[in-house]
């Protein structure tokens, strides 16, 4: 696509299958990454051919993003020591926020998601689990 105008390259990128997507990737910057979603590759070559062509993102956008540091657990903001409670298979399950994470049954775990899916045997968004958000 070398040579055309980036909005011409983006439509090219819409009508590509996964691997169309891949070797549109691979012709660009080298092994394209595992991914199997052709939405999530084609938002990632759309925004790499974007800033190949425009800079990508500036200084002060760059600095800011490395300030940010660890992005913090969804639900640690309810500080040390909060109880969430959730009735599950007939059974209450408490957990309690720590420093470090959210401890259910002896053991914390590193996010509020990952306790969820401890309690309910299945992969579950925490703070949906939790009441913390409405469900779509």
């Amino acid at each position: 696509m070398s040579g055309v105008r980036i909005e011409d390259s983006i439509r090219v990128i819409e009508q590509l299958d996964l691997d169309g997507l891949r070797s549109e990737w691979a012709r660009h910057y080298g092994a394209p990454p595992p991914l199997r979603s052709v939405t999530i590759l084609r938002l990632m070559l759309a925004w790499r051919l974007q800033a190949d062509a425009h800079g990508g993102l500036d200084a002060d956008t760059r600095r800011a993003l490395a300030k940010k540091g660890r992005i913090k657990a969804e639900g640690l903001e309810l500080g040390v020591g909060a109880r969430l409670t959730r009735n599950w298979m007939g059974k209450t399950h408490e957990v309690i926020v720590e420093e470090s994470g959210f401890r259910w049954e002896e053991r914390t775990y590193r996010s509020l998601s990952a306790a969820a899916t401890a309690i309910a045997g299945s992969r579950w968004n925490g703070p949906r689990f939790f009441g913390l958000r409405e469900a779509p």
